[in-house]
């Protein structure tokens, strides 16, 4: 990816402890999701307890980072200063079939009036931010075929 989808000056992520090996598995280019030890099931967002069976054995484990587009929007508006000028913009929920069916929130790379259809295939794009303090990198989404 040449140029950032997305413009300096954003809130850098919180990297804490919980969610740490997913933001490694992001500078490393992979996609890299909780999955519960107890019941063998992925899920999202970053927790202490599995959502399904309430056990504490959490690991990580690598995802295809490849997915469906479950629901989307496209915003007009700034939600932070840093994206003035930078709308409108396609925000896409994907369900990523090879882990459990979880939905991960993202932006759809590619011209923001494209038509966008419920159920495409989209690939995940890791998107460096460098010179953020700490670095990381973001994963957006972008269609396929």
């Amino acid at each position: 990816m040449s140029k950032p989808y997305l413009p300096d000056g954003l809130p850098v992520p919180n990297q804490d402890s919980i969610a740490l090996p997913y933001w490694q598995g992001t500078r490393a280019g992979k996609l890299v999701i909780q999955k519960c030890g107890g019941c063998g099931k992925h899920q999202w967002g970053p927790e202490w307890v599995c959502h399904r069976c309430h056990s504490f054995d959490l690991g990580w484990a690598e995802v295809a980072p490849r997915g469906r587009i479950y629901s989307w929007q496209r915003p007009y508006h700034p939600v932070h200063g840093a994206l003035t000028d930078h709308g409108p913009y396609l925000i896409v929920l994907v369900e990523l079939p090879g882990a459990d069916g979880i939905r991960m929130v993202g932006n759809l790379l590619g011209d923001p009036m494209q038509e966008v259809r419920i159920g495409a295939e989209v690939e995940a794009v890791f998107e460096p931010h460098d010179t953020a303090d700490p670095p990381y990198t973001l994963v957006q989404w972008r269609m396929l075929g």
